[in-house]
Formats: structure tokens, C-alpha cells, sequence
């Protein structure tokens, strides 16, 4: 068995014990420190860190398939793994002397985010003064770094420098403000800066990202981290969609198996209505899955033959993430619809996966119309709006 085969057979295996666990999890709206341990154990966070750092470096797509196979059991543990194990990818694209601040004493050491860029920053000698307030920093209780967005002041007429800011647990604060109806355990607070110092080797621009041309590419040269930024983190948060929708799926089939009617007295499995949504289900899943591992090998195949990818795959690559979201939130809307009034109560697994996609939908990353928009207009002949890709 492969390492990536291995990594899937692990989650997998966990998916009882995270069901298990999801209760607790809620009740705390944050994902126990013992899962988050377990993730460890298992390597899932190493997926996409450097080899040279312990980590396995391997594609974009075992991170993936992951995220799916965690998610069918607990999609707010799916949730925080992504955004967080993929910011080793992003740490790895960061200056070498950034790397080492983080995890030249424990390799280990994970970091949140919170990329919208509201932060006020000053340029000062060697770096920035940096203040602000960012929502949504998923798992952030469990990191000891945080990166957020802030665009560094340009002279007039100058391109905007947007970056990441990386900045250690001393320099932050968390406010506890989560209290929502879907990825309930996700535990996505605030993070709070009051003036602090950002050193230069502690930024990133998100220019870079996009030209694949980043500081840390001298000591992380292996494909992986040649790829778009972009391209890598929407996937992080759009991926547990179609685990979210395989969870729901599943726990469709189960509940209905045997199920009676109060209304007819019918088997709710001899419905059609029951049928068809469970097929159209299964279907949305597979096609999703398909377009995304082929977007993903397509991506490694240009890289490792040592090509730029075309800017119009990107475009088309950018907008087949997020329609995956609105897809496989479709596929589960109509699972619910399908399991009547039984669905709406807190202990029905289907209800938790309704109210869960429809928070990941609620993300910006995930929000298919800008995305299908600049891919229209694109391909009438218009220039990208989007650089984030």
C-alpha cells in the first residue's frame, strides 16, 4: 500500500470515532485537542509540508481525497484540517528564515488564517507595524501562528501589494465569537493584532503566489510548491463539500432503509422521489470528483514538465472549484427535502450536513458567481479580473 493509499485507509478508519466525537465537539464549538492530536498521529497535517521538514510533499490530491474521507464523518474536523494543513504549504513558499521561526524547533507547529485583507499596516524600518481585526480564523485555538491579509500602502498608480502576514500566538489575541448554525465546531474567531512588528521575511505577496515565483522556492524547489497559491487553498475549503455531500449521502441511505412513512404508510426505499435523489447524489459526487482530480493532474503534469500553466486553465480551474460547492450543496438540499419532517431535528446526521455545507457554501472562496462571470467574460474575449488563481 502506497503512503497516500495508507493516509485515506487511516481516515477512513477514523470516521466512527469522529461521528463519535462530533456530539462533544459541538457542544464546545471547537474540535477536541484529542482528534486534533490524533490528526498528528496520522501524518494528515504533513500531507503538503516539505520533506525537508518532516513532511511528506505529496500532491495537491491526497490532500483532497483527505478532506473528503475525514469530512463523511466530521465535516468541522475536515474543515480546520484543510485551512490549516495548508498553510504548511503556503509556510513553505515564505522566506527561508520564516520557515525556520516556525518550525525550526517543532515541525509540527501549525498556523490559522484569516486571509480578507482589513488590516492597517505601516511600513517601518525592516518591516511593518500591523493592526486589525480578522473574522473566520478556523482552528485557531489549536496554532501557535496566525497568517492575515493586509494590502502594504503603494505609491499612487502603483499595482496593490496585498499580503499574508505571518505572526506568532504573543502578538494576537483570540475573541471568542463563534456561535453559529453550521461548522459549528470549527471554532473560526476572531483574531485581534494591536500594533505589532512584522518583519519583512515575515510576509508574502500574494503577487508572488500568483507568479509562482515565490522566496521560498530557493529552499523548497520540488513541483508542489511551483504551483499557483490560489489554485491550492480554494481547494482547501471547497473539497470538504464533497465529502459533506457523500456524508449526507450515506446517512440518507441508512435512515431511509428502513424506513415507514407517518404520512403513507410506504416504504420510504420504494419511493421515487427517495431513489432519484439518492442516484442524482451519487452522481453530483462522482463528476465532482472527477473534474477535480483532473483539474489537479493537468496542474502537476504542466509543472513537472517545467511549463507555466496557461492562465485560462486557471480561470476554468478557479470557477470548477467553486461550482463543485454549489453543486454538492444542491445534492444535499434535495436529500433533505427527501427525508421529510424527520430531517429538521438536531440528532438527524442528515440535518447536521445540511446546516454544515451551507456554511461552507457561505464562504467567499466559495461563492461561484464571480468566478463564472470572469470565466464568461474571459472567454468572450475580455481580460482576467481575478488573481487569485
Amino acid at each position: 500500500m502506497s503512503l497516500a493509499d495508507d493516509l485515506i485507509a487511516r481516515a477512513e478508519a477514523m470516521i466512527p470515532m469522529l461521528q463519535e466525537r462530533e456530539a462533544a465537539a459541538l457542544e464546545a464549538r471547537q474540535v477536541s485537542v484529542e482528534t486534533v492530536a490524533d490528526f498528528h498521529e496520522a501524518g494528515f497535517f504533513k500531507v503538503l509540508q516539505p520533506e525537508r521538514w518532516g513532511g511528506f510533499e505529496l500532491g495537491p490530491q491526497v490532500f483532497s481525497d483527505l478532506q473528503i474521507a475525514i469530512a463523511r464523518g466530521c465535516p468541522s474536523s475536515a474543515w480546520i484540517h484543510g485551512v490549516i494543513a495548508v498553510h504548511n504549504w503556503q509556510l513553505a513558499v515564505f522566506a527561508e528564515e520564516a520557515q525556520q521561526e516556525v518550525w525550526g524547533d517543532d515541525p509540527t507547529t501549525l498556523i490559522s488564517s484569516s486571509y480578507m485583507p482589513v488590516g492597517k499596516v505601516t511600513p517601518v524600518d525592516g518591516g511593518y507595524r500591523l493592526s486589525g481585526r480578522w473574522g473566520f480564523s478556523s482552528g485557531s485555538a489549536h496554532c501557535r501562528w496566525v497568517f492575515v491579509g493586509a494590502f502594504v500602502p503603494t505609491p499612487e498608480g502603483s499595482p496593490p501589494d496585498m499580503r499574508t502576514f505571518l505572526v506568532p500566538r504573543a502578538d494576537y489575541t483570540i475573541d471568542d465569537v463563534w456561535h453559529t448554525t453550521g461548522l459549528i465546531a470549527t471554532g473560526s474567531n476572531d483574531v485581534v493584532i494591536d500594533d505589532v512588528f512584522v518583519p519583512e521575511h515575515r510576509t508574502h505577496r500574494f503577487a508572488d503566489g500568483f507568479r509562482c515565483e515565490s522566496p521560498g522556492n530557493a529552499t523548497n524547489p520540488g513541483p508542489l510548491y511551483k504551483l499557483p497559491f490560489g489554485q491550492i487553498f480554494v481547494r482547501s475549503v471547497s473539497t470538504p463539500a464533497i465529502g459533506m455531500a457523500q456524508g449526507a449521502l450515506d446517512a440518507f441511505v441508512e435512515f431511509n432503509r428502513g424506513r415507514v412513512s407517518r404520512a403513507t404508510g410506504a416504504k420510504v426505499k420504494l419511493n421515487p422521489r427517495a431513489q432519484l435523489a439518492a442516484t442524482q447524489a451519487q452522481a453530483t459526487i462522482d463528476a465532482c470528483k472527477l473534474v477535480m482530480a483532473r483539474n489537479f493532474a493537468e496542474m502537476e503534469a504542466t509543472v513537472a514538465a517545467g511549463e507555466r500553466i496557461p492562465l485560462s486553465d486557471r480561470i476554468r480551474y478557479r470557477y470548477d472549484t467553486s461550482n463543485a460547492v454549489l453543486q454538492c450543496t444542491a445534492a444535499v438540499d434535495a436529500l433533505h427535502a427527501a427525508s421529510g419532517g424527520a430531517a429538521i431535528y438536531k440528532n438527524n446526521r442528515i440535518n447536521r450536513f445540511f446546516q454544515d455545507i451551507h456554511a461552507c457554501r457561505a464562504h467567499y472562496a466559495n461563492n461561484p458567481d464571480g468566478p463564472g462571470l470572469n470565466l464568461g467574460a474571459v472567454m468572450f474575449g475580455a481580460r482576467n479580473t481575478d488573481y487569485f488563481l
